[in-house]
């Protein structure tokens, strides 16, 4: 089993949201470059990034800090939100990360994935209320079954 510590970010912080209530949220760590130091000094073999900001608007505001996470440790980095064009993408791979999560641009455009996995790696992440997939940085439900997503996004070899 390999397991993947997460940085999710907001607002330049490391925070974990409540069930995806961007209302409730926890500041674990107001440094998120030294938070990833520390998942790396721990073992970790990957560190998952989440742009929360960027999944809830689609502006890319801790680009930045993505990029600085990349440059300061040893580990290679996924990280998703708000990832909805290869623009988007090439943007986060440029600026060192590994491999790009795509969320809800992969359930409203399946091209991109397929485009972007023919370049890049790439993965489908899928979050759930339930057996229903969230949107939108947990804001609205898709109406679309987790198994039946997920299986689909199998079947095609993502």
């Amino acid at each position: 089993m390999e397991l993947y510590p997460a940085i999710d970010l907001l607002n330049g912080q490391a925070v974990r949201l409540y069930q995806g209530d961007y209302a409730r949220e926890t500041v674990y760590n107001s440094d998120p470059v030294a938070q990833a130091k520390i998942f790396a000094d721990a073992g970790a073999r990957w560190i998952h990034v989440v742009d929360l900001d960027a999944a809830r608007t689609g502006s890319p505001l801790n680009r930045e800090v993505i990029a600085a996470i990349c440059d300061a440790v040893d580990v290679p980095i996924q990280t998703g939100g708000g990832v909805r064009s290869e623009e988007a993408a090439d943007a986060l791979f440029d600026a060192g990360v590994a491999r790009v999560v795509l969320g809800t641009a992969a359930l409203e455009n399946p091209d991109l994935v397929r485009a972007l996995a023919a370049r890049h790696a790439v993965a489908v992440g899928l979050d759930a209320r339930g057996r229903e997939v969230a949107v939108r940085g947990w804001e609205e439900g898709s109406g679309q079954d987790l198994l039946d997503v997920a299986r689909g996004f199998a079947d095609a070899g993502v």
